[in-house]
């Protein structure tokens, strides 16, 4: 009998989430043939290949990696059956606009859920994950990794991928040292998540292989933490899911994908940033946590913003460089760095008039966007754009908020003084009384 004609596939995604679900839902089913992944939100992936080393041997040539804008021309040209959504943090609407372009194509449209694309890790998972970009996931992530340090748990930090280089030679990495983010050539965007973690001792995994990653982490962990990307659901089967909802975003809890759905999931709601949020809109995001979900136990949160040296600032002329992603792609038009530089008395300077082509690039392409800089650097030719633009500005002081160093990454003749926001309880038993409890139901620590 002849074999039935595989259903022809394409995934659209980031980077990331679709990478993922290529290799544990897609690689190796014959009933499938993926023809090509799309790209969105991170520059410089159109155009190339997911390797066959990654893909397996079905896939002799590796997968072609196109631009979004090109899915009806590929759905045709191809006789496509089926696209699959496979990126995060966009509104419900935008994904509904894909999905009418793929219907007007005659294909089918889906989204994978997490019982297909979740791992079930051989050690205790605590994943946090969050409604939108920007929340807070990795000042929750620091804080929570090194409470359970204290605990004398080994944790693992496992990160959601970011895997913008060498795809093949990213399958599963490792870092516990600056060095380690030196030799596998991390971007700006990397750092920002894996610096801090290292700082406090602690090893993170990331990459592409997800499989691969859990096992080498749990070979060495007593409890993995997973600290999401987006708003995205996690790649790990959780145990204990916190979820961070942004009172200064009310509203978003509801308006985007997956964040909705993740919410709805949560074991804790973490309300976070209500030591700047107005009572009405805390009020706004409590409300729709209940009515969501309202099995979840509710926790409120401070996010407190620090500057290194707010001497230096008070009444001097400031370029703010903000967290990258909280500002594109995640919406808010500013972050801690603005509302340190403001509440220090420094004179704000609007960047955008010595903006080099790749910053003034990042501008055009989010107008929302307010008198702040993006700590874009996905690639070097964006990195030094980011310096040059810092050396035209008319300023006199640099305050960073990304959480890498950035002076270790660029040379400038202006002081550059970092902008910290942390976790901080607010309530008792707050947090860590959830994850405690979790852990003495779990057997990790004693009554």
């Amino acid at each position: 009998m002849a074999m039935p004609t595989p259903r022809r596939i394409v995934i659209l995604g980031a980077a990331g989430r679709d990478f993922h679900n290529f290799n544990l839902v897609y690689r190796d089913d014959p009933a499938v043939e993926v023809v090509a992944f799309t790209a969105a939100q991170i520059p410089g992936i159109a155009g190339r290949r997911y390797p066959a080393s990654l893909a397996g041997p079905r896939y002799p040539q590796g997968i072609p990696i196109v631009d979004e804008a090109e899915l009806e021309a590929v759905c045709r040209r191809e006789r496509i059956d089926q696209v699959v959504f496979a990126y995060s943090d966009v509104p419900h609407e935008h994904v509904m606009h894909l999905a009418s372009r793929a219907l007007a194509c005659g294909a089918d449209f889906c989204l994978l859920g997490p019982e297909r694309t979740q791992i079930k890790a051989g050690r205790p998972v605590i994943a946090i994950s969050a409604v939108r970009t920007g929340c807070g996931k990795s000042q929750t992530s620091r804080y929570l990794s090194h409470w359970l340090g204290q605990r004398g748990l080994r944790v693992a930090v496992l990160r959601h991928p970011m895997p913008y280089g060498d795809l093949a030679a990213e399958a599963v990495q490792r870092f516990a040292s600056r060095a380690d983010l030196d030799a596998a050539r991390c971007t700006v965007e990397e750092r920002e998540e894996y610096e801090p973690h290292l700082a406090l001792g602690h090893v993170v995994y990331a990459g592409v292989d997800y499989r691969r990653i859990v096992e080498a982490a749990a070979a060495e962990a007593d409890l993995l933490l997973w600290e999401g990307g987006n708003n995205d659901f996690p790649f790990l089967k959780p145990d204990l899911h916190i979820v961070l909802i942004d009172p200064l975003r009310p509203g978003h809890e509801l308006t985007h994908h997956p964040g909705e759905a993740v919410l709805r999931m949560a074991d804790v709601g973490l309300i976070m940033k209500t030591n700047t949020a107005e009572p009405a809109a805390l009020a706004t995001v409590e409300a729709n946590l209940r009515r969501l979900n309202p099995k979840a136990v509710v926790v409120r949160a401070a996010s407190r913003i620090q500057l290194d040296d707010a001497a230096a600032v008070r009444g001097k002329r400031v370029v703010v460089v903000e967290d990258g992603p909280s500002v594109t792609h995640g919406g808010m038009p500013y972050g801690a760095g603005f509302l340190a530089a403001r509440e220090a008395g420094a004179e704000i300077i609007d960047p955008r008039p010595w903006a080099a082509p790749e910053i003034a690039a990042a501008y055009a392409r989010y107008p929302h966007l307010g008198r702040v800089l993006p700590a874009l650097g996905y690639s070097a030719a964006q990195l030094e754009d980011l310096a040059e633009t810092l050396r035209r500005a008319e300023s006199d002081v640099v305050i960073a908020a990304t959480p890498i160093d950035l002076a270790a990454l660029i040379r400038i003749d202006k002081p550059i003084v970092r902008a910290r926001y942390e976790y901080e309880e607010v309530e008792a038993p707050g947090l860590v009384g959830a994850v405690e409890a979790f852990l003495r139901n779990a057997g990790l620590i004693g009554t």
